[in-house]
């Protein structure tokens, strides 16, 4: 028989009407009461972690999930993690940086309707997430929404209202679940190591997005109150170099000793800081780059590398290695 935990952390899914518009707050019996598994061979548990509008969900939940997957490890065959959708991308890439090894599933999942209302697409994500929680030699943290299995470092929430909410960026999706059918298109590796948990965070992180007019006397603020900051550039990784220019700041940044990382405002196909003059000269600095990883997923990483080392090369070594499939293997090489 499996056995499978359901981590339940509020959300959409679990929200009710309350005064002033939904709010989490349906108890673990009143949860698993809409809950069918078609298979008596599968046993859930459900535990009730928090009951959170995902708005609300900080570095230190992140932590609260990784250590109760870790608690209940030995004693599961997976895990459901039922959490809202708005910052579900950055919960899944946190939750694989600090679950490592991971031998069983460990699978987030959400919904865009509760699931007490009549037209809701939660229960089918909820069978779909149990569906796939019971998949042998399978390990890692993924996010399963509407039908489709994303890898939990690559998915990103396209959409405020459609039950379509998530897409795959830059990567292939792991596979397509129909009912009792899983489809594969692509299957992550067994790891080699033993299940380990390193939840060390520093959230002590700044995200910048640029446009036309950003003030460099921002980074003065940045300087003072962070120890990384995550500039995301425009296209492929240009930033201000005449009026308004920004690499004195950046020059300062990174010669103070902060974790300076130059991402693109675009979705897919990452970045190439060499490819125009105004990256170029950006890259002279000792800055990191974040390939094809995005925006969740760097939050995230650069989150874990703080917590890990102050060490600015340190640092970098970390990003700019692929962790968890964050970032393709082959990015950034010639063809």
């Amino acid at each position: 028989m499996k056995k499978l935990l359901l981590i339940a952390t509020g959300g959409t899914i679990a929200s009710i009407e309350g005064e002033e518009g939904l709010v989490p707050g349906l108890s673990a019996d009143e949860l698993l009461q809409y809950f069918q598994a078609g298979d008596q061979n599968i046993d859930v548990t459900c535990q009730i972690l928090m009951n959170r509008d995902s708005t609300n969900m900080q570095p230190e939940h992140w932590v609260s999930m990784a250590e109760t997957v870790a608690q209940h490890y030995p004693d599961y065959d997976g895990f459901i993690i039922t959490h809202g959708t708005d910052t579900l991308g950055y919960t899944s890439a946190a939750l694989s940086y600090m679950l490592q090894d991971l031998g069983k599933p460990v699978v987030l999942t959400g919904s865009q309707v509760p699931i007490s209302f009549k037209k809701t697409d939660a229960k089918k994500n909820l069978q779909d997430a149990v569906r796939f929680a019971c998949e042998e030699d399978m390990g890692g943290v993924f996010v399963v929404f509407d039908g489709r299995v994303i890898i939990g470092t690559r998915a990103v929430k396209m959409r405020t209202k459609s039950f379509d909410a998530f897409e795959s960026i830059n990567h292939p999706y792991v596979a397509k679940i129909s009912g009792d059918e899983i489809s594969y298109s692509w299957k992550p590796t067994t790891p080699a190591g033993e299940f380990k948990v390193n939840t060390k965070l520093c959230p002590d992180v700044f995200l910048l997005k640029l446009y036309p007019g950003t003030k460099p006397e921002i980074f003065d603020y940045i300087k003072a109150h962070y120890k990384g900051v995550i500039i995301e550039s425009f296209g492929n990784g240009g930033v201000p170099i005449e009026e308004r220019s920004l690499l004195p700041k950046v020059k300062n940044l990174t010669e103070s000793g902060l974790a300076v990382l130059i991402s693109t405002q675009c979705l897919e196909e990452g970045h190439d800081l060499f490819l125009y003059e105004v990256g170029r000269k950006v890259a002279q600095y000792d800055v990191i780059v974040s390939g094809d990883m995005n925006t969740e997923a760097i939050v995230a990483k650069l989150m874990w590398a703080l917590g890990q080392t102050s060490d600015p090369q340190a640092v970098k070594a970390i990003i700019e290695t692929p962790i968890a499939w964050d970032l393709s293997v082959d990015w950034g090489k010639e063809d």
